[in-house]
């Protein structure tokens, strides 16, 4: 399961590209994704606060809580979210979020990231042997996930808020990636 815009270019197949509404190409988290991220700084948001309830989330946060709820279950069997039971139960970071990166949450709930089907592990295909792509977007697909993994949910959380002590601010993508 890709998380991103999968192009398989040597079989022609791809995913209907998504557009932003100034209709420009980009490369998109799914839904899901995008859900688990906002969870995330939502209960960074409210860390020293009792667990929130996955109903809680979805309202405060307009997702839809049956879904919701099978994300925060991702996040919990992956070990960022722990799940209490109880009249005070719901979901509590497992651990502080200077130390949850976007990536990890991505990761947990849609499991490894490539942007194209030969970028996998496995990574071979018909065109292997004389492919002149393969690396290069092996190259793209590592600067992502080091992008990704360097963002924390602490700074997702922090957003907007310049004055919160212990904050830096998030690092421009130019000084995040090298593809050299």
């Amino acid at each position: 399961m890709a998380t991103i815009l999968v192009v398989d270019h040597h079989n022609g197949r791809k995913q209907i590209p998504r557009f932003s509404r100034d209709n420009k190409r980009m490369l998109k988290l799914t839904k899901k994704a995008d859900y688990g991220l906002i969870a995330m700084k939502y209960l960074a948001e409210h860390a020293e606060k009792q667990a929130r309830s996955a109903k809680e989330i979805a309202e405060a946060q307009g997702i839809p809580s049956e879904l919701l709820a099978k994300i925060l279950q991702r996040l919990v069997r992956a070990k960022l979210l722990v799940s209490l039971q109880g009249t005070n139960g719901g979901y509590k970071l497992a651990r502080d979020s200077r130390t949850i990166s976007a990536f990890d949450v991505i990761k947990a709930i849609e499991g490894p990231l490539f942007i194209t089907s030969c970028v996998t592990h496995k990574g071979a295909c018909e065109q292997t042997s004389r492919c002149t792509v393969k690396e290069p977007l092996q190259k793209v697909s590592l600067a992502i996930e080091e992008v990704l993994s360097k963002v924390t949910i602490f700074e997702l959380a922090q957003v907007g808020d310049a004055t919160c002590e212990g904050s830096q601010p998030m690092a421009a993508p130019q000084e995040l990636v090298n593809l050299n």
